[in-house]
């Protein structure tokens, strides 16, 4: 085993600090420049050599998308999706993972190996279906058409179960002792103790539905319906040119889920850390 002097182990890990420093201001420059650039005078954007700030910031791009599109309908929806897929998730997820983890059914295993190899299966794959029987059921152009499908997710049920597998089953015996039934142990035992790993799921899955494009594109085919993203895309066909116009619409699309990061960031963190943690 080799021994470094003192010196030589402070070194690595400064230098490994300034590594992981510049790492992370490179990772932030596109979101600088997005910002900066949705304040920059018409044209400046576009300019080269590309500018990094504005030479005399303006709002009057975040002005002029209030006039020209439906915002506040827009953001309402998006909001309504990301909460209500998160919600729906958040529930049916935890209740799949607390079943293939601490619930003693016949073909559990195999039911499970069989949910897990669907996750080689590309999403795009089931859309035609999933689409014919949403249109069946009348659920296109309705908050139902997204939530529906997006409520289920083998990730999320492999996630938590590996979650309640780490938690000891002495817990659910004494539970059992005093009486408590599956649901009660569900309810009153298991979610208090997962709340880390479900602000993380909660997290990925209200970005995930936030951002997603294609899906909304193809439920939604009235206007009114549309979602932040959605919008944000007929933005750039009819003002391709805009940059500072685009950049401004990509500033308001992005900000929610910054919010939701900072109010969040504490139980993510820890839900990551304790992942990271586990075999």
């Amino acid at each position: 085993m080799i021994h470094w002097p003192r010196w030589r182990k402070r070194l690595a890990v400064a230098a490994l600090h300034l590594l992981a420093f510049l790492l992370a201001l490179w990772a932030c420059v596109p979101f600088v420049w997005m910002l900066s650039a949705s304040t920059m005078p018409a044209g400046e954007a576009s300019q080269f050599p590309p500018r990094l700030f504005p030479s005399s910031p303006t709002l009057a791009h975040y002005s002029t998308l209030l006039d020209r599109l439906s915002l506040a309908r827009y953001f309402l929806n998006s909001l309504v999706l990301a909460i209500g897929v998160s919600l729906a998730s958040l529930l049916v997820n935890s209740m799949a993972g607390y079943a293939f983890s601490k619930l003693a059914f016949p073909g559990r295993r195999p039911l499970f190996t069989v949910l897990l190899s669907t996750m080689i299966i590309p999403g795009q794959v089931t859309m035609l279906p999933v689409f014919l029987l949403l249109k069946h059921l009348h659920l296109l152009n309705s908050y139902l058409g997204i939530i529906l499908p997006g409520m289920a997710s083998v990730f999320a049920v492999y996630l938590v179960k590996q979650y309640f597998d780490a938690l000891p089953d002495s817990l659910l015996e004494a539970a059992r002792l005093d009486g408590a039934g599956d649901w009660a142990i569900y309810w009153r035992i298991m979610l208090p103790l997962s709340r880390p790993i479900l602000a993380t799921l909660g997290l990925f899955t209200f970005v995930g539905t936030w951002n997603d494009f294609l899906w909304p594109l193809i439920v939604m085919t009235r206007e009114d319906m549309y979602t932040l993203p959605v919008a944000l895309a007929t933005l750039m066909g009819e003002h391709a040119q805009d940059v500072e116009l685009m950049m401004a619409g990509c500033v308001l699309t992005v900000l929610p889920i910054v919010i939701v990061f900072l109010l969040l960031q504490r139980h993510y963190l820890r839900g990551i850390l304790i992942g990271g943690l586990r075999e």
